[in-house]
């Protein structure tokens, strides 16, 4: 086979991603336990290579990858690829972010019933024999005002999600405009930040959000009593979101995503703060999975396959 049809996979996958390769024309290399030093001895010799998170397809990986055609990441976003500098060698960029939006979408709707209904927490109380009823009543979703963030794939999705919950649906997006619909209202920053109760961040990390949502930023938000982020960790200081719950003013927040995720590896600041974090009893904290579905981990692999396949490469 032609060493143009050639695909370097450097992730786990789901299993499906060879076999669905092969049937359009193209050799899968499956190599998950791949060093960076390997993929950059032997990528000169692939015309694709599938990431999700390994490595960074930076400057010096991509001067060696002199047959490489496309970049393929196994997910929504693509912080850690060099986009310009892909753009100006003419290699085509892909993400898949029809392929976990449904399963971020369910995520952000269960984060925020967890909090409004203090579901972790009894759960926890009720198991080690305290039956604490006032102390966990809970707050109706009908009728609050939910902002969302960013109205791309996991932002529309979770709107869908939660218009038959009855509560006011705002959404604001800085380059997309005219998707106002039935359950969904589009507005300014400025409106969004004024009305907004509940906050959901669906944006990606580029030099532009990173740190955006800072102490200065959540402190427009005059409103705000819930915060969820599924999207990058980077977007919101935890330092910020500690100081509302300390100061009363946030009721709550759900976080699938971190400033930084190695826990094994944080700072004595970053530590102190996740400590204290974890200890908020109004705090629900999970691994980075809200996209980490069953379903998406194989619905990933089509959607990139698709759009690989729409490249026309092998004609």
């Amino acid at each position: 086979m032609s060493v143009n049809n050639r695909v370097l996979i450097i992730d786990e996958m789901h299993e499906s991603i060879v076999p669905m390769l092969e049937e359009i024309g193209f050799e899968a290399n499956y190599e998950p336990s791949i060093t960076r030093n390997e993929i950059l001895d032997s990528i000169g010799g692939f015309s694709g290579l599938i990431v999700r998170s390994k490595t960074s397809v930076n400057q010096e990986l991509i001067d060696v990858a002199q047959k490489l055609k496309f970049v393929a990441r196994a997910g929504a976003g693509i912080d850690k690829l060099d986009t310009k500098y892909l753009e100006s060698k003419g290699i085509e960029i892909l993400n898949a972010p029809e392929g976990n939006r449904d399963a971020v979408g369910e995520h952000a709707v269960g984060l925020l019933l967890n909090l409004m209904s203090h579901i972790t927490v009894s759960n926890e109380e009720v198991k080690s024999g305290k039956w604490k009823r006032e102390a966990n009543r809970g707050v109706e979703l009908k009728g609050k005002v939910v902002g969302i963030f960013g109205f791309g794939n996991t932002g529309s999705t979770f709107a869908r999600k939660l218009s038959g919950f009855e509560c006011e649906i705002l959404a604001y997006d800085k380059y997309k405009s005219g998707f106002a619909m039935e359950y969904v209202q589009e507005v300014s920053e400025e409106e969004l930040r004024r009305k907004v109760e509940i906050l959901s961040i669906h944006v990606p990390l580029t030099e532009e959000t990173i740190s955006y949502f800072s102490r200065e930023e959540l402190g427009k938000y005059p409103n705000l009593k819930v915060i969820l982020n599924t999207a990058r960790g980077e977007l919101l200081s935890l330092d910020a979101v500690l100081d509302l719950l300390k100061e009363d003013i946030l009721f709550g927040a759900g976080l699938d995503v971190l400033e930084n995720e190695k826990l094994n590896n944080l700072s004595e600041s970053e530590r102190k703060i996740f400590e204290e974090l974890s200890a908020q009893k109004n705090v629900i904290l999970t691994p980075h999975v809200a996209g980490w579905t069953q379903e998406s981990y194989e619905r990933i692999n089509q959607v990139l396959v698709d759009k690989i396949k729409a490249l026309d490469l092998l004609q």
